[in-house]
């Protein structure tokens, strides 16, 4: 069983330090013990991605390659290989639907180019850095479910996300929004379809830092035996 952290490893980044922690606090919970692979996202095509049995692209983006990402997002999405995007990786799950299931091929992430024709991922209007906030999740939704609630609150450390201003255009689409913030902007979304698409504004990673074990995470993981 092997789980591709996918983006650009860096040591100073909180949830880059995170990360291992819950995927190995997780793995106690379900008595197994999953390989661990760092992917780059300059490297990506040198990996055969069908030999993971679940790929996590991590935040601190922008990436030193975005499209080799969002292939990557597209080749989980498509294959069905269990997904989870946090913070960065919740925003380009974003965009890569937009542009290659919904045709929007002009969507953008402002933080590459500020002069976007579609800013799909734009700066928030209130950074959220070293904050947590309450998030409000639909009733009948996959994450609801994973959680056994219908809201939560959760640690973020992000100054971009998905526009609320475009959600009409994934309305109908296999891709929904189901968790928002108290203002109204969507902070999760997922694809019911799929064995585990999920994707948070938030960093779940960060409960391991207090040696918690969170119930997304576990949940990948556990979509990931059966993957």
């Amino acid at each position: 069983m092997k789980i591709g952290l996918v983006g650009d490893y860096n040591e100073q980044v909180t949830a880059h330090r995170a990360i291992p922690v819950a995927l190995d606090l997780a793995a106690g919970d379900l008595s197994i013990s999953p390989e661990i692979h760092w992917i780059n996202s300059e490297e990506i095509p040198q990996f055969h991605l069908g030999s993971f049995s679940g790929l996590w692209c991590i935040p601190a983006s922008p990436y030193k390659n975005m499209e080799n990402v969002l292939r990557l997002i597209n080749f989980a999405r498509i294959e069905d290989v269990p997904f989870l995007g946090t913070c960065g990786g919740y925003q380009h799950a974003a965009l890569e639907f937009a542009r290659n299931a919904l045709g929007f091929a002009h969507a953008e992430n402002c933080e590459v180019n500020p002069d976007a024709e579609m800013p799909l991922i734009s700066a928030l209007s209130c950074k959220l850095i070293e904050v947590r906030d309450h998030i409000q999740l639909d009733e009948n939704s996959r994450v609801a479910n994973i959680y056994d609630n219908s809201e939560t609150s959760e640690e973020y450390r992000c100054a971009f996300g998905v526009n609320r201003d475009y959600l009409n255009i994934f309305e109908g689409s296999e891709m929904s929004f189901t968790g928002f913030d108290s203002e109204g902007d969507p902070r999760v979304l997922e694809i019911r379809n799929n064995r585990f698409f999920i994707g948070t504004a938030f960093q779940p990673e960060r409960t391991a830092l207090r040696n918690q074990s969170h119930p997304i995470v576990r949940a990948f993981l556990e979509a990931a035996i059966n993957a």
